[in-house]
């Protein structure tokens, strides 16, 4: 079966970067990053809301607010839910798929990552991509990074300055290098 490189990508599916089409995500970089400075120079929200909607290329929620400068390298896989909030300078790497549900909250600089590159140095230059989600009414801290193929819980906090490389469960706080439980949150 003959799958396109953006379905291999979001499978998990090690993909070279001498891939014959790898030239597909090349072309969708290159007019992300191409959007990004009018983005990044947006006067307000619902500017700054429309000119991320033409990167994704769904139109956000109006509930939903980023401050800029924000920070992608592909962009048309992600998908925000209602009542968003992504704080200044925030990085979202996302050819693996990032999934911000309802009510969600990113604090600054937070980094989603969801690249990555195997292990074995004759194919490090190959990319292995798994997708992130974080659930309704997550709060990511400050400074966090989330890692390829990490799902947030919902109502969880990720403390400020974590690093998360295991999934977060429902209403749990995490935190530290790597994040490490700390306790649970009660309703």
């Amino acid at each position: 079966m003959n799958r396109d490189i953006f379905t291999r990508l979001r499978s998990g599916e090690l993909v070279r970067l001498d891939d014959p089409e790898f030239s597909k995500v090349d072309e969708i970089v290159n007019r992300t990053l191409s959007l990004l400075p009018a983005l990044n120079a947006s006067l307000g929200a619902d500017e700054t809301r429309k000119k991320l909607s033409d990167i994704i290329g769904s139109e956000l929620d109006s509930s939903s607010t980023i401050f800029g400068p924000f920070y992608t390298n592909f962009g048309q896989f992600i998908t925000l839910g209602k009542h968003v909030f992504i704080n200044h300078a925030c990085s979202f790497l996302d050819i693996g798929g990032i999934t911000l549900e309802d009510h969600v909250l990113i604090g600054p600089k937070v980094n989603l990552i969801t690249e990555n590159h195997p292990l074995d140095p004759t194919e490090r230059r190959g990319m292995l991509c798994k997708p992130i989600l974080i659930k309704r009414n997550a709060w990511i801290g400050a400074g966090a990074t989330i890692l390829p193929g990490v799902t947030i819980g919902e109502n969880s906090i990720v403390a400020a300055g974590a690093v998360v490389s295991k999934d977060v469960p429902d209403n749990s706080i995490v935190g530290g290098v790597p994040a490490k439980f700390i306790k649970s949150i009660s309703g």
